[in-house]
């Protein structure tokens, strides 16, 4: 298929896509798209799993991948009105329930001394991308950046195992809930925030988005999957959507990863998903083993990103 031809095949997917293909690739805000998200296709699903006490699953963060939190997070990447009521009403249930004592949202009851910074990262991207009001996510930012490390990432385990290294999986979950937060608009703490953005930026460059920075080997072989949902993990397509998301611009340190994601394309110009993670889902979006227009979508956009950059250069 031509570029024109897997247009067409995108847009015929459910109108999360639609709506994602004609604005990241034609350049047409379709706010008519976007409207439909909650009332049709896979929006409409995730929201009719909804519990009458405003919950998904059994409480926030169980069981995966149906709990509300991990479903809060699949409504915010369909990019639902950000305006939607459900979703906001179910986003201060959990804010209602209180937080740790390091100002995170706490896991459960079990976990009310520390909070996980994945989660805090992962909740800040959806809380802020839907409006929440800035001063109810202060503490969140507080408690983020106070497990800022010194190569610059993030890593849930700090406050578990006491790790020394950043985790890829934490910082690319981290970046994403900062930037959605600086995004909004919000002031609180923008100065720290905005170092945090660029040094988690750079430990993810620093390892060319999944080599190791000491040897120069593969870190683990599932950071070159393709999966999705990410849910807390981290790939490399995860990372290169997330740079072009925030508007990067080309580091020749992105080729390998680039390279990588060109190879997995299909010959008839999509990608699969190849895996899925393991656990419980309200419903599957896509096969594992077949083409993927989220995954299409998203290597598309990417690429079509980095070409108004210098990567165009590069290739010719």
């Amino acid at each position: 298929m031509n570029e024109n031809q897997i247009i067409e095949w995108l847009l015929k997917g459910d109108v999360a896509i639609q709506y994602q293909v004609y604005r990241d690739l034609l350049g047409d805000d379709r706010k008519d798209l976007q409207q439909k998200i909650a009332h049709t296709g896979w929006g409409k699903q995730f929201l009719s799993k909804r519990n009458p006490d405003g919950h998904w699953g059994d409480r926030f963060y169980q069981p995966k991948w149906i709990s509300t939190h991990y479903t809060l997070l699949d409504l915010r990447n369909l990019n639902l009105n950000p305006d939607n009521e459900i979703v906001r009403e179910s986003i201060e249930l959990v804010l209602d329930m209180g937080k740790a004592e390091d100002g995170g949202i706490p896991l459960g009851p079990s976990t009310l001394k520390h909070s996980d910074v994945c989660v805090n990262g992962m909740f800040l991207n959806y809380a802020s991308y839907f409006n929440t009001a800035e001063k109810k996510l202060f503490s969140i930012i507080d408690s983020i950046l106070n497990e800022r490390m010194p190569d610059g990432g993030f890593n849930c385990r700090t406050t578990r195992s006491g790790a020394k290294h950043s985790s890829l999986h934490s910082t690319i979950s981290v970046l994403e809930g900062l930037y959605e937060y600086k995004k909004a608009g919000h002031k609180y703490r923008v100065n720290d925030i905005s170092k945090a953005l660029k040094s988690s930026e750079e430990f993810i460059l620093i390892h060319r988005l999944f080599l190791s920075d000491r040897t120069g080997a593969i870190i683990h072989k599932d950071f070159l999957k393709l999966s999705y949902p990410c849910r807390w993990k981290y790939d490399i397509l995860r990372a290169l959507d997330y740079f072009q998301y925030a508007g990067s611009k080309w580091d020749n340190r992105m080729e390998g990863a680039i390279g990588v994601l060109q190879k997995k394309r299909n010959t008839n110009g999509t990608w699969n998903v190849q895996a899925a993670h393991p656990g419980q889902v309200h419903f599957t979006m896509e096969k594992a083993g077949k083409p993927s227009r989220w995954n299409t979508l998203r290597a598309m956009r990417a690429i079509q990103h980095f070409k108004t950059e210098n990567y165009g250069q590069q290739m010719r």
